[in-house]
């Protein structure tokens, strides 16, 4: 009797914490209750107040005044590795809903944009951005644009722990809400580290199914020590973090339409735009499709952790104003 009750208020907290993991914004907890059925998960505003105290005690979650609460990072920590039986494809249904939360207008220059965060130590701040530089001038990044925000701020739905300094990077996940706003379906299919030979992309050396997964697979590749991002961006060879998409071959004009629209205000990261049926980077791509290898939004913090920096990272962390990028250089 006592297993059943802990297991149900273990679901009920683990719907909430999902449930704060999917905005920027700080919910309350008539917002919370109305979204949590969604998940199927009914609670009154009284139950989800409950729970609420309980991941409060937890540091799950941050109480923000009257706005509500956020996730804090301990509470992301614990969503990702809770119930990963039922996480599976997780990262492919958040990069469904970043890129439908996506609203930027590349003409307009306005909109909100999905971001990577990144929290690193105040005192290695200032030798992260040096490290990182060299990949971000070498293209090996989605954008330039970046954002940080200092502890007790947040940048998408991380707030920035004490003692942290947050830097938010363009997560390629861009270019999924931009294609996809211009009525264009595009399937997440692999995250994976890419070789880079002579500048050029050649294959991809690993693969991990979005939706086989319940960890984003860059946070996964840059633990793993499976990149070499400072040395590609030195010498124009080694490994970088990449991702694979699938578009349908006649929505290609339009597709590449939208990519030189993004080129145009700072945003890049479409490595390779491939051609009906064709193979690439070695990755066999389907009947009356195209691939497309998009840039791993984190390969400057990837770099910084290959030079021994320790950074957490929260990759696909929602969406920032495109007001509030500045260029790398400007920091």
């Amino acid at each position: 009797m006592t297993s059943t009750a802990i297991s149900d208020t273990e679901r009920k907290v683990m719907a909430i914490l999902k449930v704060l993991s999917e905005t920027s914004e700080p919910l309350g907890s008539i917002t919370i209750s109305r979204e949590l059925k969604r998940h199927g998960v009914f609670l009154s505003e009284r139950a989800v107040r409950y729970h609420l105290r309980i991941t409060d005690e937890r540091g799950f979650t941050q109480a923000l005044g009257r706005g509500g609460r956020m996730l804090t990072t301990h509470g992301f920590e614990e969503l990702k590795m809770a119930l990963v039986p039922e996480q599976v494809g997780f990262i492919y249904e958040k990069l469904e809903l970043l890129a439908f939360n996506t609203t930027f207008d590349p003409q307009k220059r306005t909109g909100q944009i999905p971001i990577n965060t990144s929290l690193i130590n105040k005192d290695d701040f200032t030798r992260a951005q040096a490290v990182m530089r060299d990949a971000f001038k070498a293209g090996l990044c989605v954008s330039q644009l970046v954002a940080i925000a200092a502890e007790g701020e947040k940048l998408g739905s991380v707030i920035v722990p004490n003692g942290k300094m947050g830097l938010a990077t363009v997560c390629s996940a861009v270019i999924n809400g931009v294609i996809l706003k211009a009525g264009v379906p595009i399937d997440s299919k692999f995250g994976g580290v890419l070789e880079i030979r002579n500048s050029e992309p050649k294959r991809f050396i690993a693969l991990i199914s979005y939706m086989g997964t319940s960890l984003d697979p860059s946070e996964q590749y840059i633990r793993a020590n499976m990149t070499s991002v400072g040395e590609a961006a030195r010498t124009g060879n080694g490994k970088i973090l990449a991702n694979f998409r699938e578009i349908p071959a006649p929505a290609r004009a339009l597709v590449h339409e939208k990519i030189v629209q993004l080129k145009e205000v700072g945003i890049g990261g479409v490595s390779v735009l491939g051609n009906n049926g064709e193979r690439v980077c070695q990755v066999a791509v389907g009947l009356n499709r195209v691939g497309m290898v998009l840039l791993g939004g984190l390969n400057p913090v990837a770099a910084a952790v290959e030079a021994e920096i320790e950074i957490e990272n929260i990759a696909e962390s929602g969406v920032v104003d495109f007001q509030q990028l500045v260029r790398i250089e400007q920091l």
